[in-house]
């Protein structure tokens, strides 16, 4: 292999507590293995290029790094470069737009976004029921059911061994992990759900991310845009972050059990373990 990592910190918080966030999944994939496939036209050059573990390079930046470019930066960090030691200071180097350093957990949206809507063909090796719709490219993992009144529009990936229905509508570039329930009138929307998550019923999960082993009850409703139409802010380490996005809904930590009707106020956190009570309102971040 003709690059190679180099670790920095990242704000995992609060999706997780016992990996990183290279961990955490996104299109399918482990971030980490997501960045190897993309990166994997690098494998055959002779020197080896020093990746920052929380960089998410785009094509541009691969191909500029393939003919010869000795950095590669984004907003005056360099992501990536053929001395280590130059991914711990700004330096001079080519400049890649479509790529930037991943720093909190929404930017994982970011990229599942890239990757989902430029799939190009269906992979189904699951059973789709006659009654459920599919429009846009679909990836349905082994053991995986759509039962009837499905409606899936746009460019979506499910898991292996998923319950998805029945008359439930996802849509946007969605991602849905291993064994999850997306159950009766539930609408996901451009959102991430990893393993062992369930949706089960009267729900709506809009631009958000939902780590593992999340249960939301029923009637749980995520707000993702403001009146105002601005960016979303979130706070982080005390400060308040624009996150750059202008529909943003939650960030759901490991093993969060929501209580019937909750509704959470867009850019909201839980942190893992954590747990609300039978219709109440998320104002601020719950650890």
């Amino acid at each position: 292999m003709a690059f190679e990592f180099v670790h920095f910190e990242d704000l995992a918080e609060p999706l997780t507590v016992d990996r990183n966030l290279q961990s955490c999944q996104v299109a399918g994939l482990t971030l980490k293995q997501l960045q190897e496939k993309y990166l994997s036209p690098l494998k055959d050059v002779e020197k080896t290029i020093y990746v920052r573990s929380n960089a998410w390079l785009s094509d541009k930046a691969v191909t500029a790094l393939l003919e010869g470019a000795n950095s590669i930066s984004s907003h005056e960090v360099t992501l990536a470069s053929i001395d280590k030691s130059n991914l711990s200071v700004p330096s001079k180097s080519s400049e890649c737009a479509e790529s930037f350093e991943i720093k909190y957990a929404w930017d994982l949206l970011r990229i599942n976004e890239s990757v989902i809507s430029v799939l190009t063909e269906d992979k189904i090796e699951g059973k789709v029921y006659d009654s459920a719709i599919i429009e846009g490219k679909v990836e349905i993992g082994e053991g995986t059911k759509i039962l009837p009144g499905v409606y899936i529009e746009g460019n979506v990936i499910i898991g292996k061994d998923c319950k998805i229905g029945p008359n439930c509508y996802l849509r946007g570039n969605t991602f849905i992990g291993d064994n999850c329930h997306v159950g009766q009138s539930v609408e996901i929307k451009n959102s991430i759900l990893m393993n062992k998550t369930n949706v089960g019923h009267l729900s709506y999960v809009g631009d958000s991310v939902l780590g593992t082993k999340v249960n939301f009850g029923a009637g749980t409703t995520t707000s993702n845009l403001r009146h105002d139409n601005s960016n979303h802010h979130s706070m982080v380490q005390g400060k308040l972050v624009n996150t750059g996005r202008r529909k943003f809904g939650v960030i759901i930590g490991d093993g969060v059990h929501t209580g019937i009707n909750t509704s959470f106020y867009p850019g909201r956190k839980m942190w893992p373990g954590t747990t609300t009570l039978p219709g109440e309102v998320l104002q601020k971040d719950k650890k």
